[in-house]
């Protein structure tokens, strides 16, 4: 096994590594403290971003994780999936919450780019996309969304209102998952692209939060939203037999970015307490038994042990979507993980670093906060298992919930 980063993405990483340490890292605790004040610093970050995907066939960023043209090459393929991975590691390694308030960086972005067809690409490149799916009565069960679209001549009429809907207030436009016949169930469910500003569609709450309060969280009502036929994402049939799996494709390549999301955070504070510790006297002597060791240098050694077993699943389910792989099992396995061990190893760092982990003077307490998040967004912890439970024993939804 090589599980070396491909030599083609190491500049990429480097490059987000640079921005997260010299860029992202100085601005933490100016957007911590000032939530909902939008980060105008990432405007000039974004647009060198765009340029940069304007002259490389490897895009980079949240819209290159697709599965499109995966497997048209002979072997192994190192792509989209894997470089936009990367990327999100090491930029959360600098912040989350400023990472999800990028412009066109969005969840909404990689939707777009899982499910819409060619024309709607080209037509929706540049847009700075939201992913609204959570419902007040609808949250870890996708399947349960009521916002309905009803087809009308050339646009569909949407009713319905989204919660926590990250960069929704800021973003140029939000992917909206209704229902085209309820009757139907979750084969009915399809994905539409609302542009701001459309007609019936409004902010209705901004929502203030535990962590990653650089990005802003919203609710949205949909009141007789009339969205242009041509904006619902991929196949308007519903088929019956292919059931949810088309709009569920979306996860299969946003989940391992949200676990990225988390590799990142917890290399952060995992890379901050061993240089505390460094300089309260510990040697972290890799060859010494645990037993020998101090409580926290063992302590220390069993969370990277954790990190590294959760960076390699999260790994994995990337190259397995760039190679065309079914990966909903693994994309839910390394998103609960991940999500897990960021809980776990930022509130543990916070412990071991004492008053200094607990205070403001250092980023750890506010990792610890912004790391909850990601063990709950794109489906909970719980709903993780479930998944890899049913994918494990061949039920379905109805057979085991």
């Amino acid at each position: 096994m090589n599980l070396e980063i491909p030599k083609k993405f190491r500049g990429l990483s480097h490059q987000a590594h640079q921005v997260a340490q010299q860029y992202f890292r100085p601005l933490s605790r100016k957007y911590d403290k000032a939530e909902h004040a939008y980060p105008r610093e990432l405007d000039l970050l974004a647009a060198l971003l765009d340029g940069m995907n304007a002259g490389s066939p490897e895009t980079v960023g949240a819209g290159s994780a697709s599965k499109r043209g995966a497997g048209a090459e002979e072997g192994v393929r190192n792509g989209g999936n894997l470089s936009a991975l990367l990327g999100v590691m090491e930029l959360c390694w600098g912040d989350v919450g400023l990472l999800l308030a990028m412009p066109r960086q969005g969840l909404g972005n990689a939707a777009i780019a899982a499910v819409a067809n060619e024309e709607q690409l080209a037509r929706l490149r540049g847009t700075w996309a939201a992913m609204a799916i959570t419902e007040p009565g609808c949250g870890s069960d996708s399947a349960a969304i009521r916002t309905t679209a009803v087809k009308d001549g050339d646009h569909y009429v949407l009713n319905g209102e989204k919660i926590f809907v990250t960069s929704g207030g800021r973003a140029d436009s939000v992917v909206v998952w209704a229902s085209l016949d309820r009757s139907l169930g979750r084969a009915a469910i399809k994905s539409f692209v609302v542009e701001k500003g459309t007609p019936g569609m409004s902010v209705t709450r901004l929502e203030k939060k535990l962590g990653i309060k650089a990005s802003d969280t919203v609710s949205i009502s949909f009141n007789d939203c009339r969205v242009p036929a041509a904006n619902l994402l991929g196949n308007a049939e519903i088929d019956v037999q292919k059931g949810f799996a088309g709009v569920m494709e979306t996860f299969d390549n946003t989940r391992p970015l949200v676990a990225g999301m988390a590799v990142g955070v917890a290399k952060a504070a995992l890379d901050r307490t061993r240089e505390l510790l460094s300089k309260a006297g510990c040697r972290f002597d890799y060859r010494k038994s645990l037993l020998v060791v101090s409580h926290a240098e063992a302590t220390l050694y069993r969370l990277e042990a954790e990190w590294e077993a959760a960076r390699l699943l999260t790994l994995k389910a990337a190259w397995m979507a760039d190679n065309r792989l079914p990966n909903s099992k693994e994309a839910s396995i390394a998103k609960a993980k991940a999500g897990r061990v960021a809980n776990e190893v930022t509130l543990k760092c916070v412990e071991l670093a004492g008053a200094l982990g607990y205070g403001e003077d250092e980023l750890l307490e506010k990792w610890a906060r912004d790391s909850k998040i990601l063990d709950i967004f794109e489906g909970t912890q719980q709903i993780q298992l479930l998944i890899v439970a049913r994918r494990l024993l061949g039920k379905n939804s109805s057979e085991l919930k």
